[in-house]
C-alpha cells in the first residue's frame, strides 16, 4: 500500500479520498488555491500546500505545480479526484514519469476514449452498439450536411473533444445546419482547441443510462450495474439514482456485458463509467441503448452505486493503484435496494439559475440521510469553482422509500445568505411525473416552471405570521385589528417575506421553522429560504387605504364569487367574495357587523395583491 498521497483537487470529493486514505494509513496531503485556503478539506489532511491564486488554471490546473508540490512533499501517489486533471492523459503521463502512482486510468485509456469519434470507433470494433451517426475525417460543412440528411432531422452536432455539454447543438431543420455547425465549432474551438464535430441522430426521449465499471492490473474487470442521469438542465446532471427504473434483468446485462467489453477494448485499470443513450419512446429496450462515450474516472454521481452495492469505491481505487487485485469479483458484486443524488448547487433557479456566492452564514444539511460537503457554516462560495455544496443521498428498500427519504431530506435543508437550488430539489422528488419515473433528459425543460418557488407558499405565509407574531410582544403593527378570514378567531397579520408585502394568518398549531441570522429572520419553507419581517408603520397605514373596513386581496388571484352588493348588511365573520389564489380558495370576510359601501370587484374579475375589493362602514359611520 502507498505510503503518502497527495490528493489534486478540492472540496467533497477532496474531503472524501482524505477520509479513505486515513482509513489505510496512509499519509494525505491537500493542496489549495488562495480561495480555499479555509475550506475543511485543507484541514483535514495531515499536511497542506499552497500552489497558486484562484483562477484554476494557476492552480488546480496547473501541471507544474501540483507535480513541484508532489516533490517537495514526498508524496508517493496522486489521485486527481474528477474535473480539473483527471482526464488529462498528458498530467497522468508525467506523474508515473515522475515516479508517482497514479491513482486513475492509464494515460493510454484516457487518450483512446477522450476523442469521441475514435471512442466510437473502438467501441464498433468491440462490438458495443453505438448511437447511429456520422464520425468520418471529413470535416467539410458539405459532407457534414449530407450526412445530416441521411440520419435524418433532428439531428446532435456534437464537438469531437467535446464534454460537461459544451459543444453540442441540435439541429431541427436543414436550413439552419450551417449556422448551428458554425456555433458549434466555434465553442469546441474555444473550449477544448479542437472544432472538430460528429453528427448523431437526435433521441426525441433520451435517458442517460451509465455502468460503473471496474478493473485491475491482473486483467479482472467488472461492472457495478448501472445508474439513470436522465434529470438534467443544460447536460448537467441535476438528480442521479440506481438502479435505472425501467430496466428489466435481461436488458441490464446487455449494457452491463457491453460496458465491460468497453474497458476491455482499452486495457482499462480502475473506476471508470460507460455512458449509454437510450430511445426511451417505448420503454427502455436493448436494440435502443447506444454507446455514448467513457468518463475515464470517479464520478460525480458514484455514491449511488456505492449504496446499492454496499462497495466503497475510493477505497477500491487506492488498493488497485497499490497493485492489489479487486477487492470482489463479478459473482460477488450484488445489487440491493435504490438510491438517489441530488446536487445541492449554490445558484438562483427563479433567477435563471444564475450562480450565488457569498458566505454560508447559516448552513444546515440533513442528518437523516448521507450528505458529501465540502464546505461548512461561515465558508465562502466563491466565483472560481464549481458552485456545488453538497451531494445529498438517500438509500431505501425500494425506488419509493428512497425518493421519500429524499424528498424529506432535501426540503429540511437550510442555506442563507447564498441562494441554492435546495427548493427545487424538493419539488422534483415530489413530483408525480419523477415518482411515476416518467423521466427522459428533457424533463426539467418541460416542468421547470413548476418547480422553482418565485412566491412563499400559503403554508410558508401563515408561517411567518404567526412567527412575527410570537416575535412582537404587542406591536401594534404585527395585525390588522378587526380583519379577519375564516372565523372570528384568526388573527390576521400584516408581513413582508422578501419583495412581497402579504397578508398571513396567525395559527397557534404551526411549528415555526425560523432563524434570526445577524438582523435578518428567515423562514425555512421545504428548502427555501425567505427573509421575513413586519413592514414599517407607513407601509401598513398605505395598505389600510381607508380604514380597517377596507378589504384588501392578499394576493394576486381570481374572484370566483361575491356573496354581497352595495348596500347590504353584513354581521362580523360573513362571507363577502372568494379569492382564489395559488390553487386555495380564500374567503374574505367581514370584520365587524355593519354595511358593504363599496364593492369594487365582480365574479371573474382578477386582482392584484394589496388591491382594495370591497369596504365595510360600521352603522354609526
Amino acid at each position: 500500500m502507498m505510503e503518502s498521497l497527495l490528493i489534486a483537487n478540492r472540496g467533497e470529493i477532496a474531503r472524501r479520498i482524505i477520509r479513505n486514505a486515513k482509513m489505510l494509513g496512509i499519509r494525505t496531503i491537500a493542496i489549495y488555491s488562495e480561495a480555499d485556503a479555509g475550506l475543511p478539506f485543507v484541514r483535514e489532511a495531515d499536511e497542506a500546500i499552497a500552489i497558486g491564486p484562484p483562477p484554476a488554471r494557476e492552480s488546480y490546473l496547473s501541471q507544474e505545480h501540483i507535480l513541484e508540490a508532489a516533490r517537495k512533499t514526498g508524496a508517493a501517489a496522486i489521485h486527481p479526484g474528477y474535473g480539473f486533471l483527471s482526464e488529462n492523459a498528458e498530467f497522468a503521463e508525467a506523474v508515473e514519469k515522475a515516479g508517482i502512482i497514479w491513482v486513475g486510468a492509464p494515460p493510454a485509456a484516457i487518450r483512446a476514449m477522450g476523442l469521441k469519434d475514435a471512442a466510437k470507433e473502438l467501441m464498433q470494433a468491440a462490438s458495443v452498439p453505438v448511437t447511429p451517426g456520422y464520425l468520418g475525417p471529413d470535416q467539410s460543412e458539405e459532407r457534414l450536411a449530407a450526412e445530416a440528411d441521411t440520419i435524418g432531422y433532428p439531428v446532435l452536432i456534437k464537438a469531437v473533444a467535446g464534454g460537461g455539454g459544451k459543444g453540442m447543438r441540435r439541429v431541427e431543420r436543414a436550413q439552419d445546419f450551417a449556422e448551428l455547425l458554425a456555433s458549434c465549432r466555434r465553442e469546441a474551438a474555444a473550449s477544448f482547441g479542437d472544432d472538430r464535430v460528429l453528427i448523431e441522430r437526435y433521441i426525441a426521449n433520451p435517458r442517460h443510462i451509465e455502468v460503473q465499471v471496474f478493473a485491475d492490473m491482473f486483467g479482472n474487470c467488472v461492472h457495478l450495474f448501472e445508474r439513470d442521469c436522465s434529470l438534467q438542465r443544460r447536460h448537467q446532471k441535476v438528480i442521479e439514482e440506481a438502479p435505472a427504473p425501467g430496466l428489466d434483468a435481461a436488458t441490464r446485462a446487455t449494457i452491463c456485458d457491453a460496458a465491460v467489453k468497453a474497458a476491455r477494448a482499452v486495457n482499462y485499470v480502475g473506476a471508470g463509467t460507460i455512458e449509454f443513450i437510450a430511445d426511451a419512446s417505448e420503454g427502455l429496450r436493448e436494440d435502443r441503448i447506444w454507446f455514448m462515450e467513457m468518463n475515464t474516472r470517479l464520478q460525480v454521481e458514484h455514491p449511488v452505486t456505492e449504496a446499492i452495492t454496499g462497495e466503497d469505491l475510493v477505497l477500491w481505487q487506492l488498493k488497485v493503484a497499490s497493485g492489489e487485485p479487486l477487492p470482489k469479483m463479478q459473482d460477488e458484486i450484488a445489487m440491493n435496494g435504490w438510491a438517489f443524488e441530488a446536487r445541492l448547487y449554490a445558484e438562483n433557479p427563479a433567477a435563471g439559475y444564475l450562480p450565488s456566492t457569498g458566505r454560508l452564514e447559516h448552513l444546515s444539511l440533513p442528518e437523516s440521510v448521507r450528505v458529501d460537503s465540502g464546505v461548512e457554516q461561515g465558508d465562502d462560495i466563491t466565483a472560481f469553482y464549481d458552485p456545488m455544496i453538497a451531494k445529498v443521498i438517500a438509500h431505501g428498500p425500494n425506488r419509493e422509500a428512497a425518493l421519500s427519504k429524499l424528498a424529506a431530506a432535501c426540503a429540511g435543508i437550510e442555506v442563507w445568505p447564498v441562494k441554492s437550488n435546495a427548493g427545487l430539489l424538493a419539488r422534483i422528488a415530489v413530483d408525480p411525473d419523477f415518482r411515476a419515473a416518467r423521466i427522459d433528459t428533457g424533463f426539467l425543460d418541460r416542468h421547470g416552471d413548476s418547480l422553482v418557488a418565485t412566491e412563499p407558499s400559503e403554508i410558508a405565509i401563515d408561517t411567518a405570521a404567526t412567527v412575527l407574531s410570537r416575535n412582537t410582544d404587542g406591536d401594534p403593527w404585527s395585525a390588522l385589528a378587526g380583519f379577519r378570514i375564516a372565523g372570528a378567531d384568526d388573527k390576521r397579520v400584516r408581513i413582508r417575506i422578501g419583495e412581497h408585502l402579504l397578508w398571513g394568518q396567525s395559527r397557534r398549531e404551526l411549528e415555526a421553522n425560523a432563524v434570526t441570522i445577524g438582523e435578518t429572520t428567515v423562514l425555512f419553507d421545504a428548502g427555501n429560504a425567505w427573509p421575513i419581517s413586519l413592514p414599517v408603520a407607513s407601509e401598513v397605514e398605505a395598505s389600510q387605504g381607508a380604514g380597517d373596513g377596507a378589504i384588501l386581496s392578499p394576493m394576486p388571484g381570481l374572484v370566483i364569487s361575491v356573496d354581497v352588493a352595495e348596500g347590504d348588511r353584513v354581521a362580523k365573520g360573513d362571507r363577502l367574495l372568494t379569492v382564489e389564489a395559488m390553487k386555495m380558495e380564500h374567503s374574505l370576510r367581514a370584520p365587524f357587523d355593519g354595511i358593504v359601501e363599496k364593492l369594487q370587484v365582480s365574479s371573474g374579475i382578477r386582482v392584484s395583491e394589496n388591491q382594495l375589493v370591497v369596504s365595510v362602514v360600521k352603522d354609526q359611520d
